[in-house]
């Protein structure tokens, strides 16, 4: 007999994907524009769209999100956060609606560094020379290479529910693996995990909402829909491949050289908040590892928050909070 958990989920992957709405007329986003923006790749020498959605006025704010996610994960603070700021939420190089290339054996395709290039360029489309940044696990690393490579580009950054990448993968212990698996099985070997998650999606998608049920909210339906539409395609399924792998290979480059050549994050503000029930509590918190990435001048604050790590979703009150009272 089938897993009746699989057979839902399955129901949720059929109906959702042939009854999706457009991207602006879902609830958080009704009054935002939607729009692709043409940015160039260095690694590929040709240009690519990165789906932006804006609204608002006031200062830049750039809001970027993680994996298995979409801009969407911003839906229940975004419209809260245009009343001060031009909110624009984007979905990363990869993901959702922007362009998904094919990656290659370096990776470096989908490194953050490209990422990250691919955000200022759509700032710098909307008008915004520096902005504020707010960023969630795949998307906080993006930003993490954004500020390290563009200083002069931000004002001041959140970072929800990371620790950096290098020092994750320094500080890798039986616990981290097994509650971050998937950090190993996407960076296998091409066309791998693929065609594994292609071949049975309901599987993978209960294995990653497992992770969100012994947190304070659950995805909603229309969240789940969002989400499962916009990830089980075969390009996307590999783009998110790609980021991991890339995060395993040409990003860690990237940091051992950053940190030997003593680079360090140049900000005037970085604060980071972390889940309660969340792996970077169990690993310790995130303050005092960013500060030993950051220079002496930055102002680096933080907490944990009473969330698992989905933050946006799981307490959009405290996200509200800290970001209106920091972006200023």
């Amino acid at each position: 007999m089938a897993d009746p958990s699989h057979s839902s989920i399955r129901i949720i992957l059929v109906i959702h994907l042939a009854n999706h709405p457009s991207p602006t007329s879902m609830s958080g986003f009704e009054d935002f524009s939607h729009e692709r923006v043409k940015v160039h790749s260095e690694a590929l020498d040709r240009d690519l769209e990165i789906a932006a959605y804006k609204a608002g006025s006031g200062p830049g704010l750039l809001l970027l999100h993680g994996f298995p996610q979409t801009h969407y994960i911003w839906n229940k603070v975004a419209n809260g956060l245009s009343e001060k700021y031009t909110v624009v939420a984007t979905d990363l190089r990869g993901y959702g609606a922007s362009d998904k290339p094919k990656g290659s054996e370096s990776h470096v395709e989908y490194s953050k560094r490209e990422m990250a290039n691919d955000q200022v360029q759509v700032m710098k489309h909307f008008g915004f020379d520096r902005f504020y940044i707010m960023a969630h696990d795949r998307g906080a690393r993006v930003a993490h290479r954004l500020a390290l490579d563009h200083p002069d580009k931000v004002k001041k950054m959140i970072l929800l529910d990371i620790a950096p990448t290098l020092w994750m993968y320094e500080h890798t212990s039986m616990e981290f693996a097994t509650g971050y698996w998937h950090w190993f099985f996407l960076i296998q070997q091409t066309p791998g995990p693929e065609e594994m998650i292609m071949s049975g999606p309901e599987a993978f998608w209960g294995s990653l909402e497992r992770r969100v049920t012994h947190s304070l909210v659950a995805w909603s339906d229309e969240a789940v829909a969002e989400y499962q539409q916009a990830f089980f395609k075969p390009e996307t399924v590999h783009g998110a491949c790609e980021d991991y792998r890339a995060a395993a290979t040409i990003d860690l480059v990237h940091d051992r050289a950053d940190r030997d050549g003593g680079r360090k994050l140049r900000i005037p503000a970085l604060k980071v908040l972390w889940g309660k029930q969340g792996m970077i509590e169990r690993m310790g918190g995130a303050v005092e590892v960013f500060k030993g990435y950051c220079d002496e001048s930055v102002e680096v604050s933080g907490r944990s928050v009473e969330s698992g790590h989905y933050i946006p979703e799981e307490v959009p009150e405290d996200v509200l909070r800290e970001a209106t009272g920091f972006f200023v």
